[in-house]
Order: structure tokens, then C-alpha cells, then sequence
């Protein structure tokens, strides 16, 4: 029995997803998680094949999870879901261990495909996720514009715009109070920005975090 955690702090799509797992006999949802933090309690407690999370989580994005996973090391593959179509966050996802990448429009038809090229350690993204990154990348190259930032650098954003302390971050993020005030003047300079509100309206329009 192949062992499935979900994990999108949205009670439908948690819903939907367990339905898709489901059909197959031999597949069961060991846990479903609404937070990053909860995600990575449950890989740690349930031990599953497979980890489903959504890219925008609260606490601890998808991105983040993953990267905790594999410094727990857990034998667990993840597989990211996310409306957002860019060539960075799927760099930053492959180097934070994940080996699986899927449109949430896609998860109807190509869900089952994903969990089983993972469950066989193949990696698994759509071909129209690759068409648009290849798109994308043509097209940043043509026109690079300002700083990006990295996904941990984002994390922090997130955390921040979520009304989090730089305390708070450290304890969440597993990172030492100096390390988050780094991050965060990083962030505030590759951003140009000054103040937390700045931080927050660039974390709503990136959809780091719901508006």
C-alpha cells in the first residue's frame, strides 16, 4: 500500500486531490495538512511515499517543505502544485529536491501520471509546464529585468507578510535570528523597498500569500 500526505490549506482542493488518489486500490491519503509545518509533521509521523503540496502555503511554502524534508532526511518524493508559470520557481523547486511539478489545472488528468513517475523515482512534469518554461526563459533572456529573489529570501517575504516576527521566522524556519534579518534586508534591497507594507503589497502580487 503506496502512502499519499496532502497538503493546500484550501478544504476543496484537499477534497478533490484525495478523490483523484483515491480510485487507485492500492494507494491511501495517510494525512492531509493544511500548512507547511503540519506537512512536514505528518511526512515525519506517516512516513508516506509521496508528498502533494501546493507552492503558496501558509507557514512554510511548498518549496520549504521540501527543502526540510531532505534535511530530515526523509525518503519521501514531493510533488508541487501551483497556479504560477515561471522558469525561476521551477530552478528553485529542483534545487530544493523536488522531482515533481504540476499545474493545479492539470491535476484532473495528469495527477495519477505524476504519483506513479515518482513512486518509480522517475520525475514527472507536464509538457505544458516545459513549453512555458521554455518560453519564459527565451524570454528573460531577451529582456532580464532586476534582482530575483531566492526561495528563501521568499519564504521570509512571506512569513513577513503573514504578520510573523523575525522570532517567529527563526522558529519556524529553523534559522538563527541574524540569518532572518539578513534575508530580509536582502530581499528589501534586491526589492528596492523600505518599509514591511512594501514587502506585503510585493508578496500579494507575487501570490506569495492571499490578498
Amino acid at each position: 500500500m503506496k502512502r499519499i500526505v496532502i497538503a493546500d490549506d484550501h478544504e476543496v482542493v484537499r477534497s478533490g486531490l484525495r478523490a483523484i488518489v483515491e480510485t487507485r486500490s492500492n494507494w491511501i491519503v495517510s494525512g492531509e495538512a493544511t500548512n507547511g509545518e503540519q506537512a512536514v509533521a505528518l511526512a515525519l509521523e506517516t512516513r508516506p511515499d509521496v508528498v502533494i503540496v501546493d507552492y503558496s502555503m501558509p507557514l512554510m511554502n511548498g518549496l520549504e517543505v521540501s527543502r526540510r524534508l531532505k534535511a530530515l532526511h526523509v525518503r519521501t518524493e514531493v510533488l508541487i502544485l501551483t497556479m504560477h508559470e515561471n522558469e525561476e520557481l521551477l530552478t528553485e523547486a529542483i534545487l530544493a529536491g523536488v522531482r515533481g511539478f504540476l499545474f493545479k489545472s492539470d491535476a484532473r488528468n495528469h495527477l495519477i501520471s505524476a504519483i506513479e513517475a515518482l513512486l518509480d523515482g522517475r520525475p514527472y512534469f507536464t509538457s505544458l509546464l516545459l513549453e512555458k518554461l521554455l518560453h519564459d526563459y527565451q524570454l528573460n533572456k531577451q529582456n532580464k529585468s532586476g534582482m530575483l529573489l531566492t526561495s528563501r529570501e521568499q519564504s521570509v517575504v512571506q512569513l513577513i507578510a503573514e504578520g510573523h516576527t523575525n522570532r517567529s521566522i527563526s522558529t519556524i524556519l529553523k534559522l538563527s535570528m541574524k540569518t532572518v534579518e539578513t534575508h530580509r534586508a536582502s530581499a528589501m534591497r534586491k526589492l528596492g523597498t523600505s518599509s514591511t507594507a512594501e514587502l506585503v503589497r510585493y508578496a500579494i502580487r507575487k501570490r506569495l500569500v492571499a490578498p
